[in-house]
C-alpha cells in the first residue's frame, strides 16, 4: 500500500505543471476573446434601425464600353411584386443617383430611398422643426432665402432613387479604379436622363403623358469614396452641361484619401480638387479682362460627417475648405444636425434612421413645386440645406455673446451649498424662483471615467475630476441634455472639494455655470411609419461646452440633477 501511495503521488506531481499550463492558456484565450470583442463590437450610438421592402429594377445598358463592367438600378419601395417594364414607363419623379463607396453595394441605397418614399407620402414635418437655423455670415444671399423659406403643405414630386453597381471594387486603393467609377457615373447620369425621355415617349404613345417638364439634372448622393466620385463626375468633360447641380456626400474624404496606398490615388485626388478650385474662380485674360463666369457657379455641395465615432474617415478630411467656397457649400457633423444629434460609424450613416429621415425631407424640399425641378438658384438650394440640416447653435460657442452676464459676475444662491456648508455663487441666468433643498444633493456620485451618461432624475450630484476628463487627449467638455437648465439640471466649477469660498479670491470661488447652456431649437424626434423600435425619450433641448482655458484653476465639475418629484 505504501508503494502504491508513492506511485499515485508521483503521478499527481507530474500533472501539476500541465494543469498550470492549461490554466494559463485558458486565461490567455479568454483575455484575447474579450479584447477582440471590445474592438469588434458595434458602437452604441443611439441610431434607430431603418426598415424597408426593397426592389431593384435594372436599367438596360446602351452597350457602350463604359457600361459593360458595371450596372445601374432603380429602387422601388413596397412588398408587392411589380412589372419592371410597366413601372419604368410611369417614371415621373426627380432623379437622385446613389454612389457607393469603397467595397460598397448599390443595395445600400435602400434606407435613404425607403425613407424618401415615406416622407413623400407622409408630407413635411411641422414647421417648428426648422426654426432658428444657424447661418455663417459669408453665405451671402442665402440668408434672404432662409428668412422667406416656407415649407410646402405637401410634397408635389417624389424622388426616384437610382444606384450604380460598381462591383464592390475597392476604390480607396487605386486611382485608376476611381477614374473608372467616375466614367461610369457620367454614363449613368446620361442614361438616367435618357430613361425619362423614353418613359415620357411611352406615356405619349399610350395617351397618358404626365405633366411637368423632363428633368435635366440629377442629384448625386455619395457615400465615402462615392462622394469624391460624384465630384469627379461633375467636372468630367463628357458630362452634359448642368447635368449635376446638387451633391450631398456622407462620410466622404474630400481633402485627401484616408490611406494613399498608391501614387495614382494621390495624383487623382489632387487633379480633381485643383479643377474644383479653378471652377469657382472667375476667369480673366492676361490683361485682366473678364473672360467667363464661374464654371461651377451652379453647383452646391454639402458634406455630412459621421463625427467622432467614424474611425475610418477623419472629420478634417471631410471638410470642403479650399475646395468649395462657403457661398456654394458647407460641411456639417451628424452630431450637429437637427433631430439627429448623434455620432455614427462609417457604415451606420447609411441606415441611421434619424439621419436618413432628415436627409430625405431635405432633398424633397429642394424641389420647386411650380416647375417640378430642383430650385435653379444656387443660394436658394444652399439656404434650404442650411435651414433643414443646421441647428441654431453658434459653431464658435462664444458664451459671452449669448449671456447677459460676464464670466466673473456672481450672485449668492441661498439654497445651494458646497459640502462644507458655504454658499455657492451662480451666474445670472438660472431661474430665481427655483429652489433646491439641501437633501437634493446629499447622495453624491464620483465619476472616474472621461464620459458620463445620466439616465435618471435621481436628485444626485455627479463629481467629475477635470484632470481625468482630459486624460483622453481632449480638452473641451461638452454636455447635452433634455432637462431644463437651472431647474432640471445645474453645473458648477469647483477649485477643490470642501473648500470655503471665503478662503478663496473672487476669481477662484465656486461658480455655477448653468447659464452658459445654449438652447437647441429642435422639435420632437420623427417617428417611423414601419414597425420598429422607437425611443420615447425627449430630444436634446440644450447643449453646454467649456473650453480648456475656462476650466483653468478649477479641479472639479459637478452636474446636479433634480429629482423627478421637483416637476
Amino acid at each position: 500500500m505504501d508503494g502504491e501511495t508513492k506511485y499515485d503521488e508521483s503521478r499527481m506531481l507530474g500533472f501539476r505543471p500541465s494543469f498550470k499550463a492549461v490554466t494559463l492558456v485558458i486565461v490567455a484565450i479568454w483575455i484575447g476573446i474579450t479584447a477582440l470583442y471590445g474592438l469588434l463590437k458595434p458602437i452604441s450610438d443611439g441610431c434607430i434601425m431603418t426598415y424597408m421592402y426593397p426592389t431593384y429594377i435594372p436599367i438596360s445598358s446602351t452597350g457602350e464600353a463604359s457600361s459593360a463592367k458595371y450596372g445601374l438600378y432603380l429602387y422601388h419601395e413596397g412588398w408587392r411584386k411589380i412589372d419592371f417594364h410597366e413601372h419604368l414607363k410611369k417614371l415621373s419623379g426627380i432623379p437622385v443617383l446613389f454612389i457607393p463607396g469603397n467595397g460598397g453595394s448599390y443595395k445600400q441605397v435602400r434606407s435613404l430611398a425607403a425613407e424618401s418614399d415615406r416622407a413623400f407620402q407622409g408630407g413635411p414635418f411641422e414647421r417648428t422643426f426648422y426654426q432658428g437655423a444657424y447661418l455663417a455670415p459669408e453665405v451671402g444671399r442665402a440668408d434672404m432665402y432662409i428668412a422667406s423659406f416656407q415649407l410646402p403643405n405637401q410634397y408635389s414630386y417624389r424622388l426616384d432613387w437610382f444606384a450604380v453597381d460598381l462591383g464592390g471594387e475597392h476604390s480607396a486603393m487605386d486611382g485608376r479604379i476611381l477614374e473608372e467609377h467616375t466614367e461610369y457615373v457620367v454614363y449613368a447620369i446620361d442614361r438616367i436622363l435618357d430613361q425619362y425621355k423614353e418613359s415620357r415617349g411611352a406615356q405619349v404613345r399610350e395617351g397618358a403623358a404626365g405633366t411637368g417638364s423632363l428633368p435635366n439634372s440629377v442629384i448625386l448622393v455619395g457615400h465615402s469614396m462615392g462622394g469624391f466620385v460624384a465630384r469627379a463626375a461633375t467636372i468630367h468633360p463628357c458630362l452634359r452641361k448642368s447635368a449635376v447641380e446638387t451633391i450631398l456626400t456622407l462620410s466622404c474624404p474630400h481633402q485627401l484619401p484616408p490611406v494613399a496606398l498608391q501614387p495614382s490615388l494621390g495624383r487623382y485626388y489632387e487633379s480633381i480638387n485643383e479643377e474644383w478650385r479653378k471652377g469657382y474662380e472667375v476667369q480673366t485674360s492676361r490683361t485682366g479682362h473678364y473672360v467667363s463666369s464661374l464654371a461651377l457657379s451652379h453647383v452646391v455641395v454639402v458634406s455630412v460627417s459621421g463625427g467622432y465615432n467614424d474611425y475610418q474617415v477623419w472629420s478634417k478630411l471631410e471638410s470642403l475648405d479650399g475646395i468649395v467656397p462657403p457661398t456654394h457649400g458647407f460641411m456639417i457633423s451628424s452630431t450637429g444636425m437637427k433631430n439627429v444629434w448623434l455620432s455614427m460609424e462609417h457604415q451606420a450613416i447609411l441606415w441611421c434612421n434619424q439621419l436618413v429621415v432628415q436627409v430625405s425631407h431635405t432633398l424633397l424640399s429642394l424641389i420647386d413645386s411650380r416647375t417640378g425641378q430642383p430650385f435653379i438658384d444656387t443660394q436658394q438650394r444652399l439656404a434650404i440645406f442650411t435651414r433643414m440640416l443646421c441647428c441654431g447653435i453658434p459653431q464658435s460657442f462664444n458664451w459671452k455673446m449669448h449671456s447677459q452676464s460676464s464670466w466673473s459676475t456672481t450672485v449668492p444662491v441661498k439654497d445651494v451649498r458646497d459640502p462644507s456648508g458655504s454658499q455657492l455663487h451662480a451666474l445670472l441666468g438660472c431661474p430665481s424662483n427655483v429652489h433646491w433643498n439641501d437633501d437634493v444633493l446629499e447622495r453624491d456620485l464620483y465619476i472616474q471615467t472621461t464620459t458620463v451618461t445620466i439616465l435618471a432624475m435621481d436628485g444626485r450630484r455627479r463629481w467629475l475630476d477635470i484632470q481625468k476628463l482630459g486624460s483622453n487627449g481632449k480638452g473641451h467638455f461638452i454636455f447635452v441634455t433634455n432637462l431644463a437648465p437651472g431647474s432640471g439640471v445645474r453645473l458648477h466649477l469647483w477649485p477643490e472639494k470642501g473648500m470655503q469660498n471665503s478662503d478663496l479670491p473672487p476669481s477662484k470661488k465656486v461658480l455655477e455655470v448653468t447659464s452658459k447652456m445654449v438652447q437647441i431649437p429642435a422639435g420632437p424626434a420623427p417617428r417611423q411609419i414601419e414597425p420598429g423600435s422607437q425611443t420615447e425619450q425627449a430630444p436634446p433641448s440644450a447643449v453646454f461646452q467649456l473650453h480648456p482655458e475656462e476650466m483653468n484653476s478649477f479641479r472639479f465639475l459637478t452636474i446636479s440633477v433634480a429629482p423627478r418629484s421637483v416637476f
